[in-house]
């Protein structure tokens, strides 16, 4: 590119001043007119160089470098399965990425966010959902998995750590919801429109209610860790909410 430019004279004193800049002058007291060389010295003349102003592009965070993107996603998975939530930290995550922190917050608004996308995006561990021929041996099963995924995996103080950023981060509390617990709402429906279609469980029988009352337990141990969440449990569970769902 050719940037044309002009030399500013004062006295002898040559300078080359590129028009990509704006020459500001500031002529003495009671002139307003550019003066002759002969007429004024140097130091009554103060020239500053003020850069010319470009049209300010917002960035666009949606536009991601791939290779930098996968490289975070899977740090983070790393330090997940090596520390648990707690022990994973933004300058880690960066670290083990082999990027800068601003290029995480750049993308994600919080450390909850990044594990979240980066949990959200692994292989699916989830079990198909059982179809035993018994309402009670499908839910059994299911919820027997989903105990020892939270107490014999690093998904345990990850679930943890999301649903307490969940409670103030919306972002974090939709994508927990829509990869987390849709899922198996969805298999727990299933499993109990079956039972209701081969008459094992009541016909009029509140389904979601029935679905929030075999989970919220579940949620309740894991928070407060005061009692195990254990095949046990699990069975105790099924058989205690069938009593009150059953003909």
């Amino acid at each position: 590119m050719t940037h044309l430019s002009l030399y500013l004279k004062l006295d002898e004193t040559v300078r080359l001043v590129n028009l990509d800049e704006t020459v500001a002058l500031v002529y003495p007291k009671g002139m307003t007119e550019p003066p002759l060389s002969s007429d004024i010295s140097r130091s009554q003349v103060e020239t500053t160089l003020l850069p010319v102003e470009q049209p300010y592009k917002t960035p666009d965070c949606r536009r991601r470098n791939e290779r930098s993107h996968q490289a975070i996603l899977k740090a983070a998975a790393e330090l997940l399965e090596e520390k648990g939530y707690s022990g994973v930290c933004i300058e880690g995550i960066a670290a083990r990425a082999g990027v800068g922190k601003q290029t995480i917050y750049r993308w994600w608004s919080s450390k909850a966010a990044v594990i979240m996308e980066a949990y959200a995006t692994r292989p699916a561990k989830n079990p198909p959902t059982p179809d035993t021929g018994s309402v009670q041996a499908d839910l059994h099963q299911m919820l027997a998995h989903l105990c020892f995924v939270l107490t014999q995996t690093t998904s345990g103080s990850v679930v943890k750590g999301l649903i307490a950023e969940a409670q103030n981060n919306c972002e974090v509390a939709e994508t927990f919801r829509a990869y987390f617990v849709a899922c198996r709402r969805d298999a727990t429906r299933t499993i109990l429109e079956r039972g209701i279609e081969r008459a094992e469980l009541r016909s009029d029988l509140n389904v979601e209610l029935a679905i929030d009352t075999l989970f919220g337990p579940i949620w309740y141990r894991l928070l407060l860790q005061h009692a195990p969440l254990d095949d046990d449990f699990a069975a105790a569970l099924v058989n205690h909410l069938l009593a009150g769902m059953q003909i």
